[in-house]
């Protein structure tokens, strides 16, 4: 008469059993004779939650334990004598254009950004438009009498310094910064023609001179080794 079955375990159990009984009977050879691992010196496996955080070798944060220097000699910089140290002048800049620029004279908070139609040009720095008299700021303007010499040659720079300015407006508009009673008297102020700066252009080309205080002094300079307007030939 068959008897029933005892229900089927899971093959889990055996398997593992059989795992913990073939790392019971390994053998460690340990100075020419096998012997069975010491129980102690197995780690037990840790749950995944309870692994510890991992540490960088070359600082150990363990309380009570003071980080670990390498190399000391090598990466610590050298002691240094205070006594034997000297402080040198710094060298000066490969070119100007390290230089801080000199700041900018504030203008009064008043003053106002205004375009002038249809300017007309009374000498080589100065214009009228819309009632008033506009001088260019940091500029010093050529008579229209003065005649300039070059290679014995006299010719009315003046003249010739004006008309250059007026044939450059063309009638256009200038947009200067202007104090709102500025009708009423002749000003000197900084205007621009688009993005270019009015007495920047007077200055490099020649029709004007720098004022001894204005910025345009280096420009003026350029003309001059250029041979540019009144500086050079006649025109």
């Amino acid at each position: 008469m068959s008897q029933a079955k005892p229900p089927g375990r899971p093959l889990l159990a055996p398997v593992l059993g059989g795992l913990g009984l073939l790392a019971g009977m390994l053998l460690i050879h340990v100075g020419g004779r096998w012997l069975p691992p010491d129980p102690a010196s197995i780690a037990p496996v840790q749950d995944a939650g309870d692994m510890p955080t991992s540490r960088s070798p070359l600082h150990d944060t363990r309380p009570g334990q003071p980080a670990r220097k390498i190399a000391e000699h090598v990466i610590a910089p050298p002691p240094l004598d205070p006594s034997g140290i000297e402080r040198v002048e710094p060298r000066p800049p490969l070119s100007e254009l390290g230089l801080a620029p000199p700041p900018k004279t504030p203008m009064p908070q008043d003053w106002r950004e205004t375009l002038l139609f249809r300017p007309v040009a009374t000498s080589s720095a100065v214009f009228e438009a819309m009632g008033r008299t506009v001088a260019i700021s940091g500029t010093i303007d050529i008579d229209p009498d003065r005649i300039c010499s070059s290679d014995d040659a006299a010719w009315p720079c003046g003249q010739r310094a004006r008309a250059a300015f007026n044939a450059w407006l063309r009638g256009r508009a200038l947009k200067c910064l202007l104090p709102p009673d500025a009708d009423r008297f002749a000003i000197a102020a900084p205007c621009a023609l688009g993005k270019q700066d009015v007495g920047a252009w007077l200055v490099s080309n020649g029709w004007a001179m720098a004022a001894p205080t204005g910025i345009y002094g280096k420009a003026e300079a350029m003309a001059r080794d250029a041979g540019m307007g009144i500086f050079g030939p006649p025109q």
